[in-house]
């Protein structure tokens, strides 16, 4: 009996496996937690046709295609302003799982993506990889504080901000800004 009960645990575990991840409620108005599956795809790509190799190598905006034709425009959970290019990268032109919020509010909806895994039975993954991955990519250690504020120590930033200011409207702009005030 003892050898039956056993058996029928390890099994149920086995079993729930692949449904082991799940996305996290914010508590927001309108949000749905969903899962669905869809091909990672260049945005640029699917709208304009300029359809460069491997989806841009990371340099542009990525979404979620799915099999109705629907394209989803995945934000990134947790990090600020990162987006979620370091989270599908890896999946460009594959078929994933995407598990997270889908929320509506005022007519406009967006997908936060909070785990991934290849379709349609990998290794579920959280989309956690910004901050180390942004890390490397500048030569830092992952647990340095700049991290945390990648997007106040950006050099990518830093040279839009040289560029056009920090309202983004030109240089002069910021002046006159900073001078009203």
């Amino acid at each position: 009996m003892r050898q039956l009960t056993l058996a029928a645990v390890v099994a149920a575990a086995l079993l729930s496996a692949g449904a082991a991840r799940a996305a996290e409620s914010w508590g927001l108005p309108g949000e749905e937690i969903v899962r669905f599956e869809a091909k990672v795809v260049d945005l640029l790509c699917e709208l304009t046709g300029d359809c460069p190799a491997q989806c841009g190598a990371g340099t542009r905006q990525l979404g979620l295609l799915k099999d109705d034709g629907t394209l989803v425009l995945p934000l990134k959970n947790q990090t600020f302003f990162s987006g979620a290019v370091d989270e599908l990268i890896d999946f460009c032109a594959q078929r994933v799982v995407a598990d997270g919020l889908m929320v509506t509010n005022r007519g406009y909806t967006i997908f936060a993506l909070q785990f991934v895994k290849a379709a349609p039975d990998g290794k579920w993954r959280r989309a956690d990889r910004f901050p180390s991955k942004w890390a490397k990519r500048n030569g830092l250690d992952p647990k340095d504080k700049k991290v945390k504020r990648w997007f106040e120590n950006d050099p990518r930033v830093e040279a839009l901000i040289a560029r056009d200011g920090k309202l983004g409207l030109g240089l002069e702009a910021d002046r006159k800004f900073l001078e009203a005030q």
